[in-house]
This record gives C-alpha cells, structure tokens and sequence, in this order.
C-alpha cells in the first residue's frame, strides 16, 4: 500500500502537466488572457523548484510523512483554486500553488522510499515512480480532454482536487510515520530567489509592449540567473556544482546541454495543443493525444537506447538535438495547415530526439562531478530541468506576443505564431548541439 500511495502521488503530478496543456485553450477561449499562456506553466515550474529544494528542511522538521500529506494537500488546494478563476490571473495564482504542493510531494517521496522499503529495492521502486510519467502521457489528455469536450474544464480541477484530498488521508493512514531527520538541511533562499526573478523577468517580458522594458526584463533575467551561478560556487552547500554551466568542464557543458534540450522542448506543451485546435479543427481530447505523441516518443526512445555500448552515448547526445531540430522546423512549416498526418510523426520525433540523449546527458553530468560532489551534481540534474521548463514556457510566451498573437487573436497572428514559436526554438536546439559536439570532444580529450 505504501508503493500504491508513493505511485499515486507521482502520477497525480505528472498527468496534470497534460492535463492543463489539454484544458488551457478552453480556459483562455472563457477568461481571455491569451498573451499570458505560459504563465501558468512558469509559476508552477518555478514554485516547484522552491519546494523542491525546501524540501529536506520542511521533512526535518515535520517528518516526511507529514511533508508528503502536506504537500498533496496543498495541490489540491491550487487546483481547487483554479476552479473558481474568474480571470487568468487566478489561473496562475492557483498553478503557484500547486506546484509547491506539487514540488514538496515528488521531493519527499524518494525520502520516503528510503524509509519504508529495504535498499535492496531502493532501484526498482524508484524505477515504478518513474513509470507514473509514462501513465500520464496516456491519462492526462484523456481526463484533460474529456473535460473539455463538453465545457467543463474547471470540473477537471475540482476532480484533481478530490483526488487529492483521497490521497492525502490514505498517505497520513497508509505511509510509515518515519522520523524525522536529526539535522535541519538549510535552504538556499537567495540563490532560490534569483532563480525565480530571472523566470518572472522573462514571463513578464513576454507581456509588455516597450521594446526597452522587455530588453531590460530580459537583461534582468539574464543578470539574476548570473548572480545566482556566482553565489553558488562560494556557498558552502552549493545548490548546484561549483563548476555548473562552465564551458571548460564536462560537467558544466552537460549542464548547458541539459538547459537548452528542456527549453526547446518546452514551447510543444503550451501552444502546440491550441494550434491543433485552431487550424486543424481537432477537439481538446484530440489535440491532447496528438502533442502527448512527444512524451510517448521521449519514453520508447530512452528505453530503446538506454544500454547501448560505447560510442554510441556520445554520438546520441549529438542527434538528439539535431533530431529536436528537424522536428521543430517541420512544425514551423506544417502547423499552420490544415493537414494533422504529417504532424503526428513531426511531434513525435520531438520527443524521440529528447528521449535519445537524455539518460546520457544526465549520466555525463553525474559522472563528471568534482570529488565531492556526486550528491550535488545528481539532484542538479532535475533542478536544472525544470529551470529549463520554466524559462522555455516565460521564452516562448515572449515569441508568440512578438510575433502577433496578443489578447485580440487574429488569423494573421495565430499563423504568425504557430510558425515562428517553433522555427525560433529551433535556434535553441542548434545551440543544444554545439554543446553536445563541445562536450564530446571534452569527454574525448579526458579519456
């Protein structure tokens, strides 16, 4: 039963991502706010990242059980807050709350793996949360989807916040009551808060008319994000390793590789499923599955590539992005017609190239760890990812404003958009692949 409650919450996370790409064109086409579409992504990406990281000082203190319950019910609330939006500010206002609660449940499960099962089994039950990823992609459109088909997308967050509930007094019943942590890991709300401004400064870039006042949001984002690498390598406890993002260390070009795959993957989820619907008709159920085509193919293709002998890793890290951008152009140029057979494979060939190089770009960054910081470097991985998330959604807000899609939508604009938010991200995959090829000859000049 423990597995069951630790499973269920995973999966509970996971499919609202999908679910909330499936729902969002109806939620804008009832409350408007069309420029501000990334936003309730970002806010939840960048709330996670906070709870995440307080985490560990949040079960010292309460006990991980108590963290996890706390923390399922604290998604349920957002998503129960997002019910009654009555504009899209609340959308994003309820999406910042659940992604804490959201954060703070996924982060204290692998706690609670430790816990309650024997290290014999640490692997594969880390292996079964993993899968509830895979589920997602299936059950998120579907209940997203279906919601939606029948105008009814704020039933769809009073269900996850049933849902919620459920699992919140199974967890407190079913899970162990561990003890706590005799030491209280301290959170580094600094370097946290630079990472958030810089996520703000982009998203709000994304809104604001003057060209000066978005070259100066981007700038602060730019300068936050800085400041934040700095702090981290005096820190004693750094939040990521002391050579992140460094351009002589495989570790930090891993790093870069890591950043910029999840900020060119990022634009599918929250534009791509109202494009489906706008030029190619299909119902939000449709369009939901179609772009969840992407997370399948990042899936089979990390199964299907994960124990393939050397030099393949190396040379899969290279075609991954390159695979990202062929993908990406081909829905620069198809998503404006009105054909949808051509863009499945499209879609999810963007996942593929995801999927490819992955599990490798991970494992080069852990493997490449300074001497003492292995911890570091692999719970960087995930930070990092979601950092790329967050600032893809606030980038690719500020390409569809740019490019004309603004509250007034218009033909022109929508057009306009669905061309250039992906042929844009494609520079992104571009700059994904120089980092792999800089990374190859990095790890080829150490052995």
């Amino acid at each position: 039963m423990p597995l069951a409650i630790l499973l269920s919450g995973v999966l509970l996370q996971s499919m609202n991502v999908l679910m909330l790409a499936t729902v969002l064109p109806s939620i804008v086409g009832e409350l408007g706010g069309v420029h501000m579409l990334s936003w309730p992504t970002t806010a939840f990406l960048a709330s996670s990242i906070v709870a995440a990281s307080s985490a560990g000082m949040i079960a010292a203190v309460i006990g991980p059980r108590r963290t996890y319950c706390l923390g399922v019910t604290v998604f349920g609330c957002g998503a129960l807050f997002c019910s009654l939006a009555p504009t899209m500010d609340f959308i994003v206002a309820g999406r910042l709350i659940q992604g804490f609660g959201g954060g703070l449940e996924v982060a204290v499960a692998y706690v609670l793996v430790r816990g309650t099962f024997p290290e014999p089994v640490w692997a594969r039950v880390i292996a079964l949360l993993s899968t509830g990823w895979s589920m997602s992609v299936l059950i998120g459109p579907m209940v997203g989807g279906l919601f939606a088909r029948y105008g009814h997308w704020r039933a769809a967050f009073v269900t996850t916040a049933a849902v919620a509930a459920l699992l919140a007094v199974g967890a407190f019943f079913l899970l162990p009551r561990t003890i706590a942590p005799g030491t209280t890991p301290r959170v580094p709300f600094g370097r946290l808060a630079l990472i958030c401004i810089a996520i703000a400064a982009m998203s709000s870039a994304s809104i604001v008319a003057a060209p000066l006042t978005q070259a100066g949001l981007i700038a602060l984002a730019i300068l936050s994000l800085a400041l934040m690498l700095r702090i981290n390598r005096a820190a004693t406890s750094p939040l990521l390793p002391t050579d992140a993002f460094s351009l002589r260390t495989p570790a930090g070009v891993g790093l870069w590789l890591a950043l910029l795959l999840c900020i060119a993957f990022s634009p599918l989820q929250i534009y791509v499923p109202m494009f489906l619907q706008h030029f190619q008709g299909l119902d939000p159920l449709a369009a939901g599955f179609v772009v969840a085509s992407a997370s399948l193919g990042w899936t089979c293709a990390s199964l299907v590539t994960a124990g393939v002998p050397k030099p393949w890793p190396q040379r899969l890290m290279v075609t991954g992005p390159a695979t990202m951008i062929v993908s990406l152009m081909a829905l620069a140029w198809l998503t404006s017609s009105s054909a949808t057979a051509p863009l499945l494979p499209a879609i999810a060939l963007l996942g593929i190239g995801m999927g490819q190089c992955w599990p490798f770009v991970a494992h080069s960054v852990m493997s490449s760890a300074r001497p003492g910081e292995e911890a570091v470097a692999a719970t960087s991985v995930p930070t990092v990812q979601q950092m790329g998330f967050a600032l893809g959604a606030a980038a690719a807000g500020l390409a569809a404003n740019l490019s004309g899609l603004g509250d007034d939508v218009s033909a022109a604009g929508m057009a306009s958009a669905a061309f250039w938010v992906p042929a844009s991200f494609g520079m992104i995959a571009l700059g994904a692949c120089l980092m792999a090829l800089r990374l190859r000859r990095l790890r080829g000049a150490a052995t």
